[in-house]
């Protein structure tokens, strides 16, 4: 999710929803997978400040779209073509409907390899992981479900995919991706390697000399550059909010989590702050003089920022997730509400009441008259939180009533109760 607050309104505009997505599926091998095995391989490599991306396509089509083609969240345009450049000849990289694609000029079969050269940017996009963290130290973290392709008979075809792909059926399948640093080992979830080659990863990729540090059950990448006060709060209140959650709903599963925070710099009249959770790993960035000195209302908006994104660790995952895009209302909004929860376990002092009333009005602002379920469509993402939040207090009365519980129980009920489905 993405919090931007001007320094002169403190309200809360656009959040980026986790999608829901499969469970990973990891290859270890020992060199690269090529296109002989069935699927498309990319060697995604850093030299020095040139980043490529080598594509070796496992069948002729003469278009490929790319999988994941949200917008950028500020200005709802794409991000690639400003950002990629392909150096193949023959092949160029636009925009179709919702997708960017590679096509080829001629109308034949995009070349079996196409490399492309990449500039990683920080950018916020709608619904959708940031295709890269970068810190203030060069060191760069890059999104790996953003190099999956479909291959597609046409223009045409492109442009009638649908936005979103969820329960849809199309060729090809997620890319086998060989991560790689001229200058040293990548950080592949929580390992420095050599290199690493994976299929449908769910991570960022870490290129550079980033300092790790465990502890209290969690690895901790943090950008030199953020101020102190953020790294003391995230070092210190994460492992105490996720401590809260696993009393009221048992252990995370898997291993301990990492923490990676990247930070954009103190822009002027801005309080950014930005995240996502993937298995095993929290990202976050944030932005702007707003968050330079530890206020009390800066302190407020940090810990609950970091209470939304850590519970995705138990309502987002472990079984719990959404179907569709429209339906991110349901761990998005429970997210919201489970941090507001917890902040008020754990500091009697939180006012909640403020924070669910802002839900609450951000949830009439944003769906009043308009279908909640097309509020990605028209950009009103936020809708997803403030509305399911509303939604999660509608359950958790009717829990309360029925026997006293809070939303916590009803979690923990769905948890049970999808444990007992296998």
């Amino acid at each position: 999710m993405r919090l931007k607050t001007a320094l002169i309104c403190a309200g809360l505009i656009g959040l980026s929803a986790v999608t829901a997505c499969a469970s990973p599926t990891v290859v270890a091998v020992q060199a690269p997978v090529t296109a002989e095995d069935g699927r498309v391989a990319v060697t995604v490599q850093r030299d020095g400040d040139r980043w490529t991306a080598d594509y070796v396509l496992d069948r002729d089509a003469p278009v490929w779209a790319f999988f994941r083609s949200a917008l950028l969240r500020e200005s709802r345009r794409p991000w690639r073509p400003d950002w990629w450049r392909v150096e193949t000849p023959g092949v160029v990289l636009e925009r179709v409907g919702d997708y960017d694609v590679l096509r080829s000029t001629d109308g034949g079969p995009v070349p079996r390899d196409v490399r492309i050269v990449m500039t990683p940017r920080p950018g916020d996009l709608e619904a959708e992981y940031d295709p890269a963290l970068v810190f203030s130290d060069g060191t760069v973290a890059l999104f790996s479900g953003q190099f999956d392709v479909i291959p597609l008979e046409s223009v045409a075809a492109a442009r009638a995919l649908p936005r979103d792909l969820n329960g849809v059926e199309v060729p090809g399948g997620p890319a086998a991706v060989t991560w790689r640093d001229r200058s040293g080992p990548i950080l592949f979830k929580g390992e420095r390697k050599p290199e690493a080659t994976a299929v449908d990863a769910q991570t960022y990729v870490l290129f550079g000399d980033a300092t790790t540090r465990r502890g209290d059950g969690i690895t901790t990448v943090i950008d030199p550059g953020l101020p102190r006060w953020l790294g003391d709060q995230l070092a210190g209140f994460t492992p105490q909010v996720m401590a809260y959650y696993a009393r009221r709903l048992g252990p995370a599963q898997g291993e301990p989590p990492t923490l990676m925070v990247s930070w954009t710099g103190p822009t002027k009249s801005l309080s950014s702050m930005g995240g996502s959770v993937l298995p095993g790993l929290i990202s976050m960035n944030f932005e702007g003089e707003g968050v330079l000195d530890p206020d009390a209302q800066a302190l407020a908006r940090a810990r609950w920022f970091i209470g939304h994104e850590a519970a995705h660790f138990w309502l987002g995952s472990q079984g719990l997730r959404y179907q569709y895009a429209r339906e991110a209302w349901i761990t998005e909004g429970g997210a919201d509400l489970m941090a507001v929860r917890a902040l008020k376990a754990i500091d009697p002092v939180y006012d909640d009441r403020a924070e669910l009333q802002r839900e609450v009005d951000d949830c009439v602002r944003l769906a009043a008259g308009r279908p909640l379920a097309s509020a990605g469509d028209r950009g009103d993402n936020r809708a997803y939180y403030a509305c399911g939040a509303v939604f999660g207090l509608v359950i958790e009365g009717a829990e309360r009533r029925a026997g006293g519980g809070d939303f916590f129980d009803v979690v923990a009920d769905f948890q049970r109760r999808d444990n007992d489905d296998g």
